[in-house]
C-alpha cells in the first residue's frame, strides 16, 4: 500500500473510503518513498492471534509535525489507561493486586496493541485530536479482554506476556511523522512540564492551582507519574470544573486533594456528557444526593464507570431481589461494589452463599464487601474452616445470615485465635451458632478482659451479654447477676 499523496491532508473517511474491497495482507506495511511526504500514512494490518481479533484493522497515523506533540500527549494518556483497564480485568479474573501489576509492567507488546484497538475503535476523534474518557475507553476494551479470556482460558496471562508488538519495526520507521516515545519517556516529560518555570519563571496554571487547593507540589509530580496525561489538562476546561461541582456536593475543600490523588482519571470525564448524567442515572435508582460528598471521598472511581456496567450492576441487583430503594442505599454505603464483575464476582458469590442456605439479597444488603471475594480463595477455605470442626452447613449459613462479614475475616489472624479462645471458655458450639458475632469483637481488648471480669465474678453469661453491652450495662449486669447468688 503506497503513502498517499495530497497537497493538503487527507480526509480520513476518504482514505479509508479507497482502501473497502481490498484484500489486506496481514502483518504488512507500506512506508512512504520520500521523506518529503507532507500527507499521511494510513496502516491496514489483520491482527490474527485469536479469534476474538482476527478482522482488519485501519489504523490512521497523522503525519503533519503539527499535531504531534497532541497525538504523543494522547498516546500516553492512554497507554496508562489501557494498563489501568487492563489491571482491573486481571484482578477481576482473582489476581492479586500486586501481581496484576507485574503482568502490566511486564506487558508493553499487549498494551500497545490494546492502544491500537483504542485507535481502530475511536479514529475519528483521533482525527480530531480529542481525548477519550476513561469509560470510553473500558467499553473499547474490557468486552475485548473478556473475548480473549474465554478464549484462552487459564493461558490468558502468557499470552499477554508474551504479546508479540508486530509495528515494532515499522514504528521506528514511522517515528519522523508520528512520536511514539516509551512511557518512561512520557512519564519524565510529563513530570518535567509540572516542574519548570514558565519563561516568565512562574510555575505552570495547573501546579499553582493544584497549589492553592491544598496540595503540595511531590503530591502532584506522584500523581503525573501514576497518570501522566493529568500534567497535561486544562486548569479552566477539566480541573476547575470538578472542584467547582465536588464543592456543590458539599465535598470539604480539604477533600478534594485525596479525591484527585486517588482518581485523577475523574478530571478527565466529560462533565455534561458523562458525569452529570451518571449523576442522575443513579440518584434516579435512590443513591442519596445529601450523600454523594462521602460516596466520592470514599470511592473517587464510582462515577468513572460506563453507564452500561452501572446497569449491568443495578439488573443484577434487581435479579437478586434487592428492591429499587435498597439498591440506592447499598451503592451510597458501598460504592466499591461497582468495582466488582457481575460475571467473574457478584453472581458465583450469590450462588455460593444460597448453595450453604444464606440469604443473598438480604446478605448483600447488610455486607456488600462480601461479594467482592473470591469463591475459591476466599469463601471456601471459611466454610471448611468451620465444617473441619464439625458445624453443620446449615449451621454455618445460620451463622451468614446474622454475621454476614463473617467470610471476609482473615483464618489466621481472626477466627482461628479467637475460636481457639473460645474453646477455654467452655461454651457449647451452639453459642458461637447463636452469636457469630462474636468474632467481629478484640480477642485482647474485648473478650478477654470481658471473660477475665465475669469469671472474676463468679457468673457466667451468654456470648451475647458478655460482648454486646457497654462497659456500664456490663457491669450492671455481673451486679444482678451477683446479688443473686
Amino acid at each position: 500500500m503506497a503513502c498517499l499523496e495530497a497537497p493538503s491532508p487527507l480526509d480520513l473517511r476518504t482514505a479509508t473510503g479507497q482502501l473497502r474491497g481490498r484484500k489486506l495482507q496481514p502483518w504488512r506495511l507500506s512506508l512512504p518513498s520520500s521523506s518529503s511526504c507532507k500527507a499521511c500514512t494510513l496502516v491496514s494490518r489483520q491482527l490474527p492471534i485469536c479469534n476474538a481479533q482476527s478482522y482488519a484493522d485501519e489504523l490512521w497515523v497523522a503525519a503533519p509535525q503539527s499535531r504531534a506533540s497532541v497525538r504523543s500527549r494522547l498516546l500516553a494518556a492512554e497507554r496508562e489507561e489501557a494498563k489501568a483497564v487492563l489491571s482491573l480485568f486481571l484482578r477481576q479474573k482473582g489476581l492479586r493486586s500486586t501481581l496484576a501489576a507485574r503482568i502490566v509492567n511486564k506487558s508493553d507488546g499487549f498494551i500497545e496493541h490494546l492502544v491500537s484497538k483504542l485507535q481502530v475503535a475511536y479514529r475519528s476523534r483521533y482525527a480530531e485530536g480529542r481525548e477519550l474518557s476513561t469509560p470510553e475507553i473500558r467499553d473499547a476494551l474490557l468486552p475485548y479482554l473478556e473475548a480473549l479470556s474465554i478464549e484462552h482460558g487459564d493461558r490468558l496471562v502468557e499470552v499477554v506476556e508474551n504479546f508479540a508488538d508486530p509495528f515494532s519495526v515499522e514504528r521506528e520507521a514511522l517515528s519522523s511523522s508520528m512520536v511514539l516515545t516509551p512511557t518512561s519517556s512520557n512519564k519524565q516529560k510529563a513530570v518535567a512540564r509540572i516542574s519548570t518555570p514558565t519563561s516568565g519563571g512562574a510555575l505552570p496554571e495547573l501546579v499553582v492551582y493544584l497549589l492553592d487547593l491544598g496540595m503540595d507540589h511531590e503530591e502532584i509530580k506522584n500523581i503525573v507519574r501514576k497518570f501522566p496525561a493529568f500534567a497535561y489538562y486544562n486548569v479552566d476546561r477539566k480541573i476547575k470544573p470538578l472542584v467547582e461541582l465536588l464543592l456543590d456536593l458539599g465535598v470539604p475543600r480539604s477533600s478534594i486533594p485525596g479525591i484527585i490523588r486517588k482518581r485523577p482519571q475523574l478530571c478527565g470525564i466529560s462533565m455534561s456528557d458523562n458525569l452529570k448524567p451518571m449523576m442522575a442515572y443513579l440518584e434516579n435508582i435512590g443513591v442519596n444526593r445529601a450523600q454523594w460528598s462521602k460516596v466520592l471521598t470514599r470511592f473517587p472511581a464510582f462515577l468513572t464507570y460506563s453507564r452500561n456496567k452501572v446497569e449491568t450492576t443495578v439488573s443484577f441487583l434487581t435479579e437478586l431481589g434487592v428492591s429499587k430503594k435498597n439498591i440506592g442505599k447499598i451503592l451510597t454505603r458501598c460504592p466499591h461494589i461497582m468495582s466488582y464483575s457481575v460475571d467473574d464476582n457478584l453472581r458465583p458469590t450469590a450462588e455460593y452463599f444460597r448453595s450453604i442456605g444464606a440469604d443473598a439479597a438480604s446478605l448483600i444488603q447488610k455486607s456488600p464487601q462480601a461479594f467482592g471475594l473470591n469463591v475459591e480463595a476466599k469463601l471456601k477455605p471459611i466454610t471448611e474452616f468451620f465444617l473441619a470442626r464439625e458445624f453443620s452447613i446449615e449451621e454455618i449459613g445460620i451463622m451468614v445470615n446474622r454475621f454476614g462479614i463473617i467470610h471476609t475475616l482473615s483464618l489466621e489472624e481472626n477466627l482461628l485465635p479467637k475460636y481457639e479462645f473460645f474453646l477455654t471458655m467452655e461454651y457449647p458450639r451452639s453459642e458461637l451458632v447463636k452469636f457469630p458475632q462474636y468474632f467481629g469483637y478484640s480477642l485482647e481488648q474485648r473478650i478477654k478482659p470481658r471473660y477475665a471480669q465475669m469469671t472474676a465474678s463468679g457468673v457466667r453469661l451468654i456470648l451475647n451479654q458478655m460482648l454486646s453491652v457497654s462497659d456500664a450495662r456490663f457491669e450492671e449486669i455481673l451486679e444482678k447477676k451477683r446479688t443473686r447468688v
